[in-house]
C-alpha cells in the first residue's frame, strides 16, 4: 500500500475518533520517528482545508481576433522553440490555440474554447505534447461543461494507454486561458484565483493560487513600460498537497508579467510546460524582414 493510500486511511481513522492500528505500529523502536512524522502529515491534511475561493473572475476586457509570435527559451537565453498564438470568435465564444514547435521537433498544440459572458468559462480544452522534450508523450481533452476529461499518453515502455474521468468542472477552470484571466484581474487587487485539469496522468483537478509578485520596467524601443509580475501556485490540496512537497512533487511556481494599462496585455512568462519540465521563458517576438531572394529563415538565424 504507498504511504499516500495509508496516510489517507490513518486520517480518515483519526476525523472519525477511532485510532489507527498502523499509527500504533509504527510507535515503536526504529519506526518510532516515521510514526510522528506520519501522524504529524495526517494532522496537517485533516487541518488543510483549502480557502483558495472558486469564483470565476469577472471579464473587464472582452478578447477578440488576435495572431502574435512567440518564442520558447531556457533561462539562460537559449532559444528552443518557436510559437504562435492565434484568436478567433465565433457567435460567443473563443477559440485559443497556442502552438510551439520545438527545435528538436517536439510539438506542444492547445486549443481551448471559452465564453466571455460576465464571466471567463471553459468550453473545451485539448492539449498535445509529444517529442523528446516531453518525458510522457500527452493528448488531454477536457470537456469543461460535462467535466469529461479523456487522457491518452505513452507509458514508459512506448506503449499507448487511456484513461477517462469525470470530475466536478468549478466556475473558474483556466486550461488555457491563465494569461486572460491576470489581464482581467481587478485594479489593486493582490490575489485571485482559478483552477485546473492536469493529467499525472490520471486526471486531478488543482488549484490555483495568484497573486500579485511585484513590479518591473521592461523596455519597447527606448520607451519604458510597467508590468505586474503575478505568480502562480499550483495548490494540490489534501494528503498528496501535504506530502508532495515532502517527496519532491510540488510543481514550481510560474510568474506571469501583464502590462499595466487599459487595456493590459500579456509581456512574458516563466514556468514548467509539464511536470519534470524545466522553467522555460515564454516572450513575444516581433517579425524581421523582409528576407532578400537568396536569404532563408536558417541562414538568417
Amino acid at each position: 500500500m504507498s504511504v499516500v493510500k495509508q496516510l489517507t486511511q490513518n486520517c480518515s481513522s483519526q476525523r472519525h475518533g477511532r485510532k489507527s492500528r498502523s499509527f500504533a505500529l509504527l510507535t515503536g523502536g526504529r519506526s518510532r520517528w516515521f510514526g510522528f512524522l506520519a501522524f504529524a502529515l495526517c494532522c496537517a491534511a485533516v487541518c488543510h482545508t483549502s480557502t483558495i475561493p472558486i469564483e470565476p473572475i469577472a471579464v473587464r476586457y472582452v478578447e477578440g481576433e488576435i495572431h502574435g509570435f512567440l518564442t520558447l527559451r531556457t533561462l539562460d537565453g537559449a532559444i528552443i522553440a518557436d510559437g504562435d498564438s492565434t484568436q478567433a470568435t465565433h457567435g460567443g465564444a473563443v477559440t485559443s490555440r497556442l502552438v510551439f514547435h520545438f527545435k528538436d521537433g517536439s510539438l506542444q498544440d492547445e486549443t481551448t474554447v471559452f465564453s466571455q459572458k460576465g464571466s471567463f468559462h471553459i468550453l473545451s480544452d485539448h492539449l498535445v505534447q509529444k517529442g523528446p522534450v516531453f518525458k510522457r508523450q500527452m493528448d488531454v481533452s477536457v470537456n469543461g461543461s460535462t467535466g469529461l476529461v479523456a487522457v491518452r499518453y505513452a507509458d514508459s515502455d512506448g506503449s499507448e494507454k487511456a484513461v477517462t474521468d469525470r470530475l466536478e468542472p468549478p466556475p473558474n477552470l483556466a486550461n488555457g486561458i491563465v494569461p486572460v484571466l491576470l489581464k482581467n484581474i481587478a485594479p489593486g487587487a493582490q490575489s485571485a484565483a482559478a483552477s485546473m485539469v492536469v493529467a499525472a496522468p490520471k486526471p486531478l483537478l488543482v488549484k490555483l493560487a495568484i497573486s500579485a509578485e511585484g513590479e518591473d520596467w521592461f523596455l519597447t524601443g527606448g520607451a519604458r513600460h510597467k508590468a505586474t509580475r503575478y505568480v502562480v501556485k499550483v495548490d494540490i490540496g489534501g494528503v498528496r498537497g501535504v506530502v508532495a512537497p515532502l517527496v519532491g512533487k510540488q510543481p514550481p511556481d510560474t510568474r506571469v508579467w501583464i502590462l499595466d494599462g487599459s487595456p493590459p496585455a500579456f509581456v512574458k512568462s516563466e514556468g514548467p510546460f509539464c511536470d519534470g519540465c524545466p522553467i522555460w521563458r515564454t516572450e513575444l517576438v516581433s517579425p524581421v524582414g523582409p528576407l532578400s531572394t537568396n536569404q532563408t529563415p536558417q541562414s538568417k538565424q
